[in-house]
């Protein structure tokens, strides 16, 4: 169900009857005030300047134009030239029935379902996950979840840093450690391991050339060095995956498609870039110029493919990965969910992939940009010595102020039933925190904002969901044994019908756009419109009709799963007490 879309269509329909000109758009949009009806079409003012006519004359003749319609109570022509739309009270009852009906809310799957490949979390195999991966991690994830709950293939990628010459570094000292303990005692804590590491390669004579000995035999396939690689490729990737289930994303070990992964592709790409002629050797390196992308003085931007060594880079890998996810996953959309700072090079890459031909005008590459969480201080978040914060202990931290807080709210609790809700509502008002905000703006991470029972925050919607569920305890009724026709007789009523309506468009705008906070604002709305409707409609009291009971019940429980839909498509958890 998408209002939205409905609309549009019916009055492009009336626009085309009206004579107007192809290519002048509806902009139909919902209301912003009350009393303006319940959405506006607005095309009409861009429309009459097209044509050359007055806006008011033609938003009149477009009204002549629409026929009956059965959603449609009335329409005005208002201020310069909108439309104001009221929708029929008997009609949106009636979706708000089906809705119920349906345990998708009756929002259908799309009718052309892609394949959509997402290129998401990628921590590079030397290190554990930092702060620095939540992002990418989490709004990753929750297109995903969207992705699909939408009935688009998606195909999760995630490029991790697998290869290169730190690996020869890390190799010796693997080895070296191995005569003492196990790999997994040896790599109980990645930071430590890897700071070993390189002061052994800084400092200890001889290191550095067992170093390179390493990434020589890794590169030719040595069987004893693949085996120590994969060892280590295996306990980094547990370490990966620690995080991903505290963090209650979707992301399993087969999604991992690490940079080794297109290794003998990558002399093959080199060699087609130069015969192509899209490549050229340079001072010894293969290098493409794209006049595409000059600079103001018109010099073009350059592309190292191959260094002068004979080593690859990030952009060779990527490039191969796009060849991969064009061609052999028969993507329709690559969705890069990828730092903001890494823009130039994504363009970068995504520009020699176009001319190179390694995808069709048909598919799509997106970078779905994002900016840095930033401390109080302003500048990116750091521990308060100016270390690397591990996302792990970020997490942990989260959880336990939260049930430090719901431990002093709901102290008859047991420890079990604190700790449980403390877990749900940490993770959740970490991700929410994120996810809530513009994603390619910075934001500030803050503990008592983010974990705030009031405002747009994931603990305020947690628990606006049960209160919802509350009143169905109290009420003694079950959601299934509701009865009767859903009416509108106030304002309120109607306010958060047409508010709940409006979830399927709202999704298909965060699909297209690929920014989540359209959804959590949404949601937000959503819980403050159900607010609004508790306090002026009573569901519960006396004096209140069984006809209106059971309708505002109803309201009440399709309030509750849209919550709950919308939060687990976010990633986000909910409770049925707190």
């Amino acid at each position: 169900m998408n209002i939205r879309q409905q609309l549009n269509d019916i009055f492009q329909t009336a626009m085309t009857n009206a004579g107007i000109p192809a290519g002048c758009s509806p902009a139909v949009a919902p209301a912003k005030k009350a009393g303006f009806g319940d959405y506006q079409a607005n095309g009409a003012m861009a429309a009459a300047k097209k044509v050359g006519t007055n806006p008011r004359e033609l938003a009149a003749k477009i009204i002549e134009n629409l026929g009956e319609q059965p959603m449609i109570e009335k329409v005005e022509v208002a201020g310069p030239g909108f439309i104001n739309i009221h929708l029929k009270e008997a009609w949106l009852g009636e979706t708000l029935a089906a809705a119920r009906a349906d345990e998708r809310l009756n929002i259908a799957a799309v009718a052309s379902p892609e394949t959509v490949v997402l290129d998401y979390s990628h921590p590079n195999l030397a290190k554990e996950m930092h702060v620095g991966h939540l992002r990418t991690t989490i709004i990753g994830d929750a297109l995903a979840r969207l992705l699909e709950f939408q009935g688009h293939k998606v195909v999760r990628q995630n490029h991790m840093g697998d290869w290169g010459t730190q690996f020869g570094m890390l190799l010796a000292h693997l080895a070296d450690q191995m005569e003492n303990q196990d790999a997994e005692v040896a790599l109980a804590d990645l930071e430590v391991f890897y700071r070993e590491a390189k002061v052994r390669f800084d400092e200890e004579e001889g290191f550095a050339d067992r170093a390179r000995e390493y990434v020589v035999k890794l590169q030719g396939g040595d069987a004893d060095c693949l085996k120590l690689w994969q060892r280590f490729i295996d306990i980094s990737i547990s370490h990966a995956e620690e995080i991903y289930e505290k963090l209650g994303v979707t992301l399993k070990r087969e999604d991992v498609y690490a940079e080794s992964q297109y290794n003998d592709d990558l002399p093959v790409l080199v060699k087609d870039l130069v015969d192509r002629g899209i490549a050229v050797e340079d001072q010894g390196a293969i290098v493409a110029f794209l006049p595409e992308m000059a600079d103001k003085e018109g010099n073009p931007s350059v592309v190292i493919i191959q260094k002068k060594g004979g080593g690859y880079l990030y952009a060779t890998t990527d490039l191969a990965a796009i060849r991969y996810r064009a061609n052999v996953l028969k993507a329709n959309r690559i969705l890069y969910v990828v730092d903001a700072r890494q823009s130039l090079h994504l363009q970068q890459a995504f520009t020699v992939a176009r001319k190179a031909g390694y995808i069709a005008d048909s598919q799509t590459l997106e970078h779905c940009a994002f900016g840095t969480m930033m401390g109080d201080d302003g500048k990116p978040f750091k521990t308060r010595s100016g270390g690397t914060v591990k996302l792990a202990a970020l997490l942990d931290e989260a959880v336990e102020r939260a049930t430090a807080l719901v431990a002093g709210k709901n102290p008859e609790l047991s420890a079990e039933e604190q700790a449980e809700i403390g877990r749900v509502v940490g993770i959740g008002a970490v991700k929410y925190a994120d996810l809530s905000k513009t994603r390619t703006n910075d934001y500030v991470f803050n503990w008592n904002a983010m974990l705030a029972f009031e405002g747009n925050t994931a603990p305020y919607l947690q628990y606006a969901y049960t209160r919802v569920r509350s009143i169905f305890r109290r009420a003694g009724i079950e959601p299934s044994a509701l009865t009767g026709a859903i009416t509108l007789g106030t304002d309120a009523e109607r306010a958060l019908a047409i508010k709940l309506n409006q979830f399927g468009e709202v999704l298909d705008q965060v699909a297209k756009d690929t920014f989540p906070h359209v959804l959590c604002t949404y949601l937000y709305e959503l819980a403050s419109a159900y607010m609004a409707f508790y306090e002026a409609c009573p569901v519960l009291k006396e004096g209140v009709t069984e006809e209106e009971k059971q309708s505002r019940l109803q309201l009440c429980d399709l309030v509750a799963r849209t919550l709950s839909t919308g939060l687990g498509l976010l990633g986000i958890e909910t409770l049925e007490k707190m």
